[in-house]
């Protein structure tokens, strides 16, 4: 076994462009182990959960539904081909999906946004309704608490291999697996968790049965993950995070990775597949419109934004305050001679969480009257005021923006020097040092590291930084790259970090995965309901807060079980209260629109504006216009102008 696993170390340290050479196509690859077998005993050993059936069991007298009725995606005015140029701001550092330093910006290129689920809330329509991906057609049993699909028999990986059930049974022996380094997903798909099992039909039906028949449930079966291929993953072993590091997964979406694209920190390129199965599909069929998306690392900010106008990037979000009023005025020339286009659309969403997340396992943060003290030394309305100039507001709780599930009159703790200084006193910092930072008897320092991924938004932290030292608060700021950040917010290393979860269009927040103590610690208390006093940090979870309450748990577990919508949003009160009595996390603010600049030649539909929208990037639906380019850059050689395009889209602005 050591000699095996030395040559399979051999094997990971060819170079990237090999390994990627051979990625997505078993033609002439050497396998040099295969798993079917156990995963075959793994159904076996969880056959309440695997089971295997056929076709004539499927129920009768299902009411079936595939979308159909609900508006396209996209304008048919959009154009296929030319390269849309984008900035990233770091390499990736693993091009696997899931596990270690897996969830880097680089993902939504290659997962959230490119690669179709079974079906997905459409973007644009006031109730919560589906339309297909992979799937052909559902039907919902909330009797039997079963979702059933037929998958589109046109579903083709990216490899050319089709797509069936035993994919999407392999993805659950996948997301269960020790292998992947993925704590969050083994719990997610685990038995009794979302999903209480999955019943195969035949090649192409598939019956998901949920643990509660929830609201949403078609939306928990099918939107909320996608299939990983069975054929692929035949070698998965417990060198996983290796093995497959630099491995580029087959795609069931329209944009493939050469290995030829790849240039190791520097930039990378997708391209588009002409024979994409769903590129004629109702909602599929004006999206995905560049023939390449060429990404180049730009670290810096401002070094991008200079990238932008000097035409070498595409688009470049402009909405801080700062880059739409002072950077890119609507004076600028490059604007009046109609060159750049500035875009502004509104959006009525689930609000991002932008705030100041506490480590509650730290020295000091596991005092709460820190915390608050914390949560009242915090000039987030300043932050508005004199960074956003007024065009953002201020978050309420981490759960913005869910309709009536989001709690109704819960506010912020506001800036006050006095009430900082009270509950620091209660926590024993009385006297301050020569520097004005308090300190307690033992003679320790008011003093915390805050840090981000977000180098675009490093002033805002110095904000806050000289408004806590008003409150004998030391922040000592630290910025680092997205990545890096993650990583390190992902090991629980941080004391505060700035940052927000991108919040997916669900009907109703999640609390399991950002609160529940399963998500702090490996067994965080007794039977008795004491704290366990060995208890071992659980890394790579989003529970950043580290709050292990058994309340909460408490809460959680009903509010997970609830089949109620009633039931459901009394829950979620009562949890956004006692999330606010923890006060380890300081609500910042919501950003209700997306700005951005862009070059004539990057088109969007006319009156552009998805409600639930949150980039104007995210569902594809713009184009690269190659004749508009060329006319474009020759016009500003001759000195050649169009007239100025300053577009506010506020449909779905909030009176």
């Amino acid at each position: 076994m050591q000699g095996y696993m030395k040559i399979r170390s051999m094997i990971v340290a060819v170079s990237l462009a090999f390994t990627l050479a051979s990625c997505g196509d078993d033609k002439g690859q050497k396998v040099t182990r295969d798993n079917t077998q156990e995963v075959l005993n793994y159904y076996a050993e969880h056959s309440d959960f695997f089971v295997f059936s056929t076709i004539e069991a499927l129920p009768e007298n299902l009411a079936w539904e595939d979308g159909s009725g609900l508006p396209e995606i996209g304008s048919p005015d959009a154009k296929k081909g030319g390269v849309w140029h984008e900035r990233i701001q770091d390499f990736p550092r693993t091009l696997r999906l899931f596990g270690p330093d897996s969830n880097g910006s680089f993902r939504s290129y290659i997962l959230d946004y490119t690669r179709p689920n079974l079906a997905q809330p459409h973007p644009d329509t006031d109730e919560f309704l589906l339309y297909p991906g992979l799937a052909k057609e559902w039907a919902v049993s909330r009797e039997d608490k079963t979702v059933y699909v037929r998958l589109d028999p046109d579903a083709r990986w990216s490899d050319g291999v089709p797509l069936t059930v035993d994919d999407f049974v392999f993805s659950f022996f996948f997301f269960q697996s020790s292998y992947i380094v993925a704590p969050w997903y083994n719990d997610f798909y685990g038995k009794g968790t979302i999903f209480d099992k999955i019943t195969k039909y035949d090649d192409h039906t598939i019956g998901f049965t949920m643990a509660e028949a929830k609201p949403d449930m078609a939306y928990k079966a099918m939107s909320d993950w996608s299939p990983v291929p069975r054929h692929f993953f035949k070698e998965l072993g417990d060198d996983y995070v290796d093995y497959y590091q630099w491995k580029y997964v087959p795609t069931p979406g329209p944009y493939i990775l050469k290995p030829e694209d790849v240039k190791k920190g520097r930039s990378i390129s997708l391209t588009r597949m002409d024979d994409w199965w769903g590129k004629d599909k109702k909602f599929w069929k004006y999206r995905f419109n560049p023939d390449k998306l060429h990404f180049t690392v730009i670290r810096d900010t401002p070094k991008a934004f200079e990238a932008f106008k000097r035409g070498e990037i595409d688009r470049f979000r402009i909405n801080l305050a700062e880059y739409w009023y002072d950077k890119l005025p609507n004076d600028d020339p490059m604007v009046q001679s109609g060159y750049i286009h500035k875009t502004q659309f509104y959006n009525n969403k689930p609000r991002p969480p932008w705030g100041l997340w506490m480590n509650e396992s730290k020295h000091l943060l596991d005092n709460q009257d820190v915390r608050v003290g914390i949560n009242y030394a915090t000039n987030w309305q300043l932050v508005i005021d004199q960074y956003f100039r007024g065009d953002n507001t201020r978050l309420r709780t981490g759960n913005d923006g869910y309709g009536s599930f989001s709690h109704p009159t819960l506010q912020p703790r506001p800036f006050s020097i006095e009430k900082a200084q009270e509950y620091f006193a209660k926590a024993g910092f009385t006297e301050r040092g020569p520097d004005g930072i308090l300190m307690n008897a033992a003679g320790e320092r008011l003093s915390f590291s805050l840090t981000t991924g977000y180098e675009r938004l490093k002033d805002i932290l110095t904000i806050l930084r000289e408004e806590a030292g008003k409150a004998g608060v030391e922040i000592r700021v630290e910025i680092l790259d997205a990545t890096s950040g993650w990583k390190k917010v992902q090991e629980k290393k941080h004391d505060l970090y700035f940052v927000a979860f991108n919040s997916p269009h669900e009907m109703y927040a999640r609390y399991w995965e950002t609160y529940h103590s399963d998500n702090a610690y490996d067994v965080a208390f007794l039977e008795d309901g004491s704290v366990n006093p060995d208890r071992k940090i659980k890394t790579q979870t989003n529970n950043l807060q580290m709050i292990a309450d058994l309340e909460i748990d408490r809460l959680i577990d009903l509010y997970r079980a609830s089949e109620d919508a009633d039931e459901m949003r009394g829950l979620a009160y009562q949890l956004e209260e006692r999330l606010f009595e923890h006060g380890s996390f300081v609500p910042g603010y919501i950003e209700p629109f997306e700005r951005v600049g862009h070059w004539r030649w990057m088109r969007y539909p006319d009156e552009f504006s998805y409600q639930h929208m949150r980039s104007d990037w995210q569902f594809f639906v713009h184009w690269i216009d190659e004749d508009l380019k060329a006319e474009t850059l020759g016009a500003m050689k001759s000195g050649e102008t169009f007239p100025a395009k300053i577009t506010i889209n506020d449909k779905y602005k909030e009176q």
